[in-house]
């Protein structure tokens, strides 16, 4: 049973932006400064680089391939099926660190800290749960929660320029190569969002026009409020953002405006759920994607009847990002998610490479700047992070390597019989 066409060009503007705003600037500032320094607006330049070239492939590949899956459903296309698996196993596995980190940070900015955990564990199972009553319901959610994040992050931004002529931060760290390298590929995490618009290329109308526009847009739009952001924590906060569970809210107490701090952790709080539920959403779909081939179990590739949704891989996703809050912290998560969304993305440029004739959209130069931006920041990552995804990532081609041998050992005495 195909996914229902509802989505509209506002819809899925709504949706990236969602997953962009939440995740980058409520999460990934503190730990980019601590690596990047004060060379932390050159390091946002290279994540938004890597990442409007990546975001120029997906597009041109959604257009072609309007279906469920993002370059899992690409890569099978354009290279073959190995290609496919692996982007879309990193898409996965990176994207379920993603629902965790965001979850995480709902909390931090909501409750006290003895809370964070239950609540965090909370949002995810109501959001799962959203989820699984129909797609339209998700991105009228999502818009609302982008608007008052927007709302929140103009006091921020407003508050945090009104205070810089008369603040003193401390002085960032001094920058380095390796570090600024380090804090893109920190800060590419929050420029992934706009994937989620590709994956649901099953479900938004008029797919090769919708889905190119509403990842420019949508992208577009998060470099000029990361920007604003950015700007507004270095020059109120320096290093004291270093560190700081709730860097975007400490931007207001520094500028005096105490009484405002609440609508910005509203505001924080509305775009985490926002991010989250967007993702939760984006892997839903890649993981049907993958069930329909069996490159993960079958099971999954069930779709409710009545709401129209991929309801048990719904589920099974909710109850994996559970597990993940319940034992990792933010940091970890940020780091991991990035290695895995990095490699999904050196993936879809080496598939959007490979297209000919009238398909191709953008110069295959952005393809190249975009996968070896994507390996020289994947390659930068903290090393814990990147062991652990590639451990991860072995894991899933081991899995793939095993199915496919028993099938063919299924096969093989069929073929006798006859």
């Amino acid at each position: 049973m195909p996914l229902a066409r509802r989505l509209n060009l506002a819809d899925a503007v709504a949706i990236g932006l969602g997953s962009m705003i939440g995740a980058g600037v409520f999460a990934v500032w503190s730990p980019a400064l601590g690596v990047a320094g004060s060379g932390i607006l050159i390091a946002l330049a290279i994540a938004a680089v890597v990442a409007f070239c990546n975001a120029t492939s997906s597009a041109q590949l959604a257009a072609v391939h309007p279906v469920a899956g993002g370059t899992y459903a690409y890569a099978r296309a354009e290279i073959g099926p190995w290609s496919g698996f692996i982007a879309g196993w990193c898409f996965v596995i990176g994207k379920i660190a993603s629902c965790a980190a965001m979850a995480m940070t709902f909390a931090a900015y909501a409750v006290p800290e003895q809370w964070r955990t239950p609540v965090a564990v909370l949002a995810v199972a109501a959001l799962v749960t959203v989820n699984c009553f129909g797609v339209t319901r998700t991105a009228l959610l999502t818009r609302i929660l982008v608007v008052i994040s927007l709302i929140g992050l103009a006091v921020v931004v407003t508050a945090g320029f009104t205070a810089a002529p008369t603040a003193s931060p401390t002085p960032l760290p001094d920058a380095t190569a390796y570090g600024v390298l380090q804090g893109a590929g920190l800060l590419f995490f929050a420029f992934a969002g706009y994937a989620r618009i590709a994956t649901m290329g099953e479900e938004v109308t008029d797919p090769a026009r919708t889905i190119p526009r509403a990842i420019v847009l949508a992208l577009s739009g998060a470099v000029v409020v990361y920007v604003l952001i950015a700007v507004a924590v270095t020059l109120t906060l320096g290093a004291d953002a270093i560190g700081s569970a709730h860097p975007i809210a400490d931007v207001v107490t520094a500028a005096g405006w105490t009484g405002l701090e609440p609508v910005v952790r509203v505001a924080a709080a509305a775009a985490s759920l926002g991010a989250l539920l967007a993702l939760l959403t984006g892997i839903g779909r890649t993981t049907l994607a993958m069930a329909r081939e069996s490159d993960l179990p079958r099971f999954l590739a069930h779709i409710d009847a009545r709401w129209q949704v991929p309801r048990r891989a719904e589920i099974a996703i909710g109850l994996i990002v559970i597990g993940i809050v319940l034992v990792a912290d933010l940091r970890g998560a940020i780091g991991f998610s990035s290695f895995g969304v990095l490699l999904y993305y050196l993936i879809a440029n080496a598939a959007a490479f490979r297209q000919t004739g009238e398909v191709r959209r953008y110069p295959r130069f952005l393809q190249v700047v975009g996968a070896l931006g994507c390996l020289l920041l994947v390659n930068t990552l903290p090393l814990v992070a990147s062991l652990i995804g590639t451990g991860v990532v072995l894991l899933g081609v081991g899995y793939r390597m095993l199915r496919l041998r028993v099938a063919r050992g299924t096969e093989h005495p069929h073929r006798r019989s006859r």
